[in-house]
């Protein structure tokens, strides 16, 4: 017989054949769904891999029906045809295979089932040893192929063998016993000089204290504390200044300088400080908060209130010169920058609006007296003061919403700009406009005056300003000499190294061609862009459809159609009227988390970022009535759907590239930790950063600790001890690896993920170092909020 089971009871016989027939139904269901996917797909030019795997499971499907053996042997041949297809397109990571063996292996483990596989006929007079063998090869498949899989892959990526220095213990670039800036120094490395904490007792950490600010509001914690003498000094999202112990954690003091919360997007990623020489008393240590309404404001480091003698009351109004500013338009995120006896800053401003937004203007304030000292205004470079009674800084500008560096000894100040909004239209720019866009400038810190200017990215056309903080450092030329540095990490990804003082490029950059077809009418697209040639790019490799990923095929097969549907012709394809893909996206490469720089070992590391974006611009006649924020739309809701860019002859929609089931589309990772050798330009290491454990698809946590690259915004920090620690990625892991390795040593868990750049002190009463990371999740990422900062270090010596 060729419908049962040989010599089993006619009754036996009906029920195994009624549950191959529902595992049928689901066989073709899932035919039905990846055939009608690769019909589509091969209608755009794609893959016609799925129309052969939905023809094979429709096959499986009809054998099942009919109580058929060879359902067993057909659905074998599947697997043998998606194991060597999935091989040729993505290797043996078992990331990448997961979409593409996970249902058909799961399907296979129902035809192993004894209800099933029991109760199929292995054809006419089979022996029962044969199909015993057969199931036998089925099931070391199904079992054997994922765990070779998971065996074979490396995390990590590693360079040719690296031989690391040790540390020598002369430098004295980073921070000490104190953090009193937020790149820990002025030059903007991120690295420790403290060495107590090492790869040998990093294992003995342990948690010190933990602060709450106790607020929950929305906007998370993102700040990079200070320590001064016997106080630690950190803010949230509403601006409240709180004075801790170090080595408890206790309360010192509050401020709260009660903020209008109108921004859309509201962080205090950190503090200035401040002390004026030759005097004593109240207010001769003073702390800066840049408020997110737009305010400077001073307030005495020792817990007695506002300085009275800094603006009015305490308080600069920083929407002075700006001209008509609606509100929640104009504000600040990042710390002030407290250099010279100045405070200098830009602002942060609503993407996508309209044209004409707030001007861009770079100011710095007498720490003392809040007065304006000067004024840098693309628009009108030659004005040093503020405008005259009743005009504005030029509207529209590039802002500097990154932090800034200064190096004392030349006398410069370092901005990396963003670029003029609206972002993904630029035909009515003016040529200040595209002179400064996305770039990094070197202002003198006594006049303002520009004294030389790097691009990143020409005509910037992808939101591609430039967050990340230029990091200063002395680097080994190709002639053996010393030369001063600055690194300018950017969202594309790429760094380039600048000799600091003149502003020319310490390798070749190279302008390479540009894809320029598909580009909105009337906009114009530079031909050519810069890419380093002589120091590593982060990049990864250009996105392809066999890149496209999802947890099932069915999510895949959504992802690789809307990779079709839409324009990529490589890095920076220019936004049009169809679909473009942005990568990587707005959020990096590398953002405002920037990179550490261990000067000791002279290894640069950093925290990089790998989601696409999926951007399309709307002719007006079909975008209707947008409007941009506080002209009928508010808050976040103007950043929803469609973005207005009022004033040109598109609105904008433009998000991250998310499959339905809510997870980046391109195959990860989506975030990593990388190092790279400062004496030979060479990547040392690189390695997926966080796992899905509280992360998931459609924000659903998987609680499995397996490592994959998990989205990542924040930064590293770097220690003389060896050691970088990062929190960074979405799940809720603060770890430390070993700096010349890239070797886990150590990781704890956190109350929130720790998208924060971590900072280190030395705690005056027990001489213990501590390192401490904001705790705080972000909304953007789908990681839950919250508000401690957490501090951790080595068990006291009794």
């Amino acid at each position: 017989m060729a419908d049962g089971y040989p010599g089993a009871p006619a009754a036996s016989n009906a029920s195994g054949l009624i549950r191959a027939r529902c595992v049928a139904l689901l066989f073709a269901l899932c035919a039905v769904g990846i055939g009608y996917g690769g019909i589509v797909l091969v209608a755009l030019g794609g893959s016609a891999f799925f129309l052969i795997e939905a023809a094979l499971l429709l096959g499986v499907a009809m054998l099942l029906w009919r109580g058929n053996g060879w359902a067993l042997w057909l659905h074998g041949a599947l697997l043998g045809l998606v194991l060597a297809w999935s091989c040729r397109e993505a290797g043996l990571d078992p990331w990448a295979l997961v979409p593409r063996l996970g249902l058909p292996y799961l399907l296979g483990l129902l035809l192993l089932m004894p209800a099933i596989a029991g109760r199929l006929a292995g054809g006419p007079g089979w022996p029962r040893g044969i199909r015993r063998a057969m199931r036998g090869l089925l099931a070391a498949a199904l079992v054997g192929v994922p765990a070779a899989a998971l065996l074979g892959h490396g995390y990590a990526e590693y360079g040719p063998p690296y031989q690391p220095p040790s540390a020598h213990g002369a430098d004295a670039s980073g921070a000490g016993a104190d953090w009193a800036d937020w790149g820990g120094n002025g030059g903007g490395t991120h690295f420790s000089r403290l060495a107590e904490i090492t790869p040998a007792n990093v294992g003995q950490l342990q948690e010190a204290w933990r602060f709450s600010f106790g607020q929950r509001v929305k906007g998370g914690l993102e700040g990079t504390p200070l320590k001064i003498g016997d106080a630690l000094y950190a803010c949230d999202s509403t601006d409240q200044l709180v004075a801790l112990d170090p080595e408890t954690g206790r309360v010192q003091w509050r401020f709260d300088p009660h903020v209008r919360l109108d921004a859309p997007f509201r962080a205090c990623r950190g503090i200035g400080y401040y002390r004026l020489p030759g005097r004593s008393g109240p207010c001769a240590e003073r702390l800066y908060l840049a408020t997110v309404d737009a305010r400077l404001i001073a307030v005495d480091a020792h817990g007695a209130g506002r300085c009275a003698d800094f603006g009015q009351g305490g308080d600069v109004d920083a929407l002075a010169g700006l001209g008509d500013v609606p509100r929640g338009y104009y504000w600040f995120n990042s710390a002030p920058n407290v250099f010279a006896g100045r405070i200098i800053v830009s602002g942060s401003m609503v993407d996508n609006q309209y044209w004409g937004q707030p001007s861009g203007v770079v100011r710095a304030y007498d720490a003392v007296s809040g007065q304006l000292a000067w004024a840098y205004d693309a628009g009108a470079p030659e004005r040093r003061g503020a405008p005259p009674a009743g005009q504005s800084y030029t509207r529209a500008t590039p802002n500097a919403w990154a932090q800034m560096t200064f190096d004392p000894a030349l006398g410069l100040l370092y901005v990396a700009t963003g670029n003029a909004t609206p972002d993904y239209y630029g035909a009515q720019r003016r040529p200040f406009d595209d002179e400064t866009s996305s770039a990094v400038l070197a202002l003198d810190m006594a006049t303002g005056r520009r004294r030389w200017l790097f691009q990143t990215t020409h005509h910037d056309l992808w939101d591609y300003d430039v967050g990340a903080q230029p990091v200063l450092f002395d680097y080994a030329g190709a002639d053996g000499r010393s030369v001063h540095a600055l690194a300018q990490p950017t969202k594309r990804a790429e760094v380039f190294l600048l000799d600091r003082a003149t502003g020319h490029p310490l390798g070749r950059i190279e302008e390479r061609p540009a894809p320029t077809a598909g580009h909105a009418a009337g906009e114009r697209v530079s031909p050519t862009q810069p890419f380093p040639a002589d120091f590593p790019s982060l990049a990864g490799p250009p996105l392809s459809e066999a890149r496209m990923w999802g947890l099932t095929p069915f999510d895949q097969l959504w992802c690789r159609i809307q990779f079709r549907r839409a324009r990529y012709d490589g890095a920076l394809t220019p936004p049009g009227e169809q679909p473009g893909i942005t990568y990587p996206g707005y959020l990096g490469g590398m953002d405002w988390g920037g990179v550490s720089v261990d000067t000791d070992r002279a290894i640069m590391v950093a925290v990089s970022a790998y989601v696409p974006n999926y951007t399309r611009l709307v002719p007006r006649a079909q975008a209707g009535d947008v409007r941009p924020m506080s002209k009928g739309r508010e808050g976040l809701a103007a950043l929803e759907g469609l973005n207005a860019m009022a004033g040109t002859p598109y609105a904008s929609s433009t998000k991250p590239f998310l499959s339905p089931l809510q997870v980046p589309c391109n195959q990860p990772p989506w975030g990593r930790l990388s190092a790279i050798d400062l004496k030979t330009n060479r990547l040392i290491w690189s390695r997926p950063l966080g796992t899905g454990r509280d992360n998931g698809p459609l924000g659903i946590a998987t609680r499995l600790p397996l490592t994959i690259g998990a989205p990542v915004m924040g930064g590293a920090l770097a220690t003389r001890g060896g050691l970088t620690f990062v929190g960074a990625s979405t799940d809720r892991s603060f770890r430390a690896f070993a700096t010349a390795s890239g070797r886990l040593l150590w990781q704890a868990d956190l109350p929130h993920s720790g998208n924060a750049v971590p900072m280190s002190y030395l705690s005056r009463a027990s001489g213990r170092q501590f390192v401490v990371i904001a705790a705080g999740g972000h909304a953007s990422m789908g990681a839950e909020q919250g508000d401690d900062l957490v501090a951790y270090a080595l068990p006291r010596q009794h």
